[in-house]
């Protein structure tokens, strides 16, 4: 009894300690945002749907920016030995001339002050645009040796389309370092910029180092892509006719194959050309006309070997079979 009383009154004690000691700690509630912060996000999000985002700022006018250090950044990064002064010149645009002229006047700086000490890449552009076309079409004769002239004219010219070439120009830099008027800088003007840059290459390296470059960085875009996606046909029938007439090859039979679903809204008809009671291709279509067409469309694929299971191309650095059109660039 005396030992539980004892007990009880030693935890009575302890807790009245407990509660005095309690009540002089004071307790501050910590947020982890501010109470201004909902207010100034709300009137900032306002804002932005008020007025639209801010417009883009070029690269050179944000901080830590070193024009001469990035153009050597570029040379580096594609393993390429540029003279420094034509990939400078390669980079400032007509455009960009006449904008800095047009505010030096009117600071009212002298006609003759006013004049800049710069050359503009057009004869690099003009120069670069030639040697990229000569090439191409060179490496296409010679990957494609049984493709028309008008298909290899597709091809160059897909691959020296603004799409492509603003692509590739953009997803090496080109873009922050080209000098323009504007920003984000036009497709016209950075297709020339970086024609430029394929002239100043070649100036400094030589044909053959500018010829790798093409092949690298765009005939690389070919892989995945169709003939047809680049060379629009409109009568592949037609075509096939004459082509096959110029091989002295029979003329083809296009045959019923297999269908499916001919009644329903769904049908399939796979079509086949045959020569010589030999199968040359086969193509599907939701109706015999265009199963027809697109079987010619694989017969041609076939007859030019552009076809989705042919050899893939040789991207190594070591190409023999390069070295005889590269040479006949060069000459040119």
């Amino acid at each position: 009894m005396a030992s539980g009383y004892l007990l009880n009154r030693g935890a009575l004690t302890l807790g009245i300690h407990c509660q005095r000691v309690c009540r002089n700690i004071s307790l501050s509630q910590v947020r982890e945002k501010k109470r201004w912060m909902k207010a100034y996000t709300y009137l900032m999000a306002k804002k932005l749907k008020l007025e639209g985002p801010p417009p883009p700022t070029p690269r050179s006018q944000q901080p830590h920016w070193d024009y001469h250090a990035e153009v050597q950044a570029f040379t580096h990064r594609l393993h390429e030995n540029f003279s420094l002064e034509l990939l400078k010149t390669a980079f400032i645009n007509p455009c960009y001339l006449q904008m800095e002229q047009d505010k030096r006047k009117g600071l009212g700086v002298e006609s003759e002050t006013a004049a800049l000490v710069l050359k503009d890449n057009v004869q690099l552009s003009k120069k670069g645009s030639a040697f990229a076309e000569s090439f191409l079409t060179d490496w296409c004769r010679a990957s494609f040796p049984s493709l028309p002239a008008i298909g290899v004219e597709s091809i160059v010219g897909h691959l020296t389309s603004p799409t492509v070439i603003t692509y590739v120009a953009r997803n090496l830099g080109i873009e922050d370092l080209t000098m323009s008027a504007e920003f984000p800088v036009p497709d016209d003007v950075l297709c020339s910029t970086f024609m430029a840059v394929i002239g100043a290459l070649q100036e400094s390296s030589g044909a053959e180092r500018t010829g790798l470059f093409l092949r690298d960085f765009l005939v690389t875009q070919l892989i995945g892509k169709d003939l047809f996606d680049m060379w629009t046909v409109v009568n592949p029938m037609g075509l096939l006719v004459e082509e096959l007439t110029k091989r002295k090859i029979p003329l083809p039979e296009p045959r019923l194959i297999r269908s499916a679903g001919a009644s329903t809204v769904l049908p399939l008809y796979f079509v086949g050309l045959y020569s010589d009671k030999k199968l040359l291709a086969q193509g599907p279509g939701e109706t015999l006309a265009a199963a027809e067409e697109e079987a010619a469309r694989v017969a041609l694929r076939k007859l030019y070997g552009y076809t989705e299971n042919r050899r893939p191309f040789d991207f190594s650095p070591q190409q023999q079979h390069q070295q005889p059109f590269i040479q006949s660039v060069a000459s040119n």
